[in-house]
């Protein structure tokens, strides 16, 4: 059976409307481990969960590990499960390659830890089918639930959000940094080909792009869990982020090609 009448059959069964097709993006590097287990957990979730036609694509960007080999295991046993490889690192390069490949309604992207809890995707989704040109999880928000996080991150990520805040007053965004977004397919198109950073800053510069030219961004409180194995590294992250901030704030790119919001 396709996705796309599974969606269909779910409707009919009284689960409401059929929510858009969607392409969810795992971007990974050197994630042999943790893999298996958050792809059968999201496959799982999506085919119960979402009202609509999923993929799940596993962005392997650079990994050396075994990580490669194990995506496309996966994907032999899932039909829904894709695998698009790049020989360079960079999270944002990885969503950059898969979203503008993307032939789905949204694109999104969650962590391979699955640190935000799978129950706020579909609400994630249902903003951007209430006109949300972009969503994003926030953990800073009032209905937020944060467990685990040590004292150092917490410290890190108030502080980057509130340097957000203070350079960009009008943004409006609370948590730049959670790895939880979707992106409505036409805002992805003409956004993603004006961000210069292809590592953590991403996700921000899309933010900060999006609400500079007049895009619709909607923030989705979750529960969200720290994951003790992450791969960050806060310090130099951070400064990378510090210097993408000033970079946006002060050298602004060209307009979309077509930059009236979608």
């Amino acid at each position: 059976m396709t996705s796309a009448a599974a969606a269909g059959d779910s409707a009919e069964a009284g689960h409401g409307p059929s929510l858009p097709s969607v392409d969810v993006v795992i971007p990974v590097l050197n994630e042999e481990r943790a893999l298996p287990g958050s792809i059968t957990r999201l496959v799982a979730f999506l085919e119960a969960e979402y009202r609509g036609p999923w993929t799940v694509v596993i962005a392997d960007n650079g990994s050396t590990d075994g990580t490669l080999a194990v995506a496309r295991q996966l994907s032999e046993g899932e039909p829904r499960v894709r695998v698009v490889h790049l020989d360079q690192r960079g999270r944002g390069r990885a969503l950059r390659r898969a979203w503008l490949e993307s032939t789905a309604e949204v694109v999104s992207y969650m962590d391979v830890d699955l640190s935000t809890d799978l129950v706020a995707f579909p609400r994630l989704i249902e903003a951007i089918v209430d006109r949300a040109d972009v969503a994003i999880g926030s953990r800073l928000a009032p209905e937020s639930r944060v467990e685990r996080r040590t004292l150092k991150r917490e410290i890190a990520s108030r502080g980057y959000n509130l340097l957000i805040r203070l350079l960009f007053p009008r943004s409006g965004i609370v948590d730049a940094q959670c790895g939880f977004k979707a992106v409505r397919r036409e805002a992805a198109q003409r956004l993603v080909p004006l961000i210069k950073d292809n590592a953590w800053f991403f996700d921000s510069e899309l933010l900060l792009l999006a609400r500079r030219y007049g895009y619709r961004l909607a923030q989705v409180p979750v529960h969200w869990t720290d994951d003790p194995d992450s791969r960050v590294r806060i310090l130099s992250t951070a400064w990378e982020d510090i210097k993408g901030l000033l970079r946006v704030r002060f050298r602004p790119p060209a307009k979309p090609a077509d930059d009236a919001a979608v």
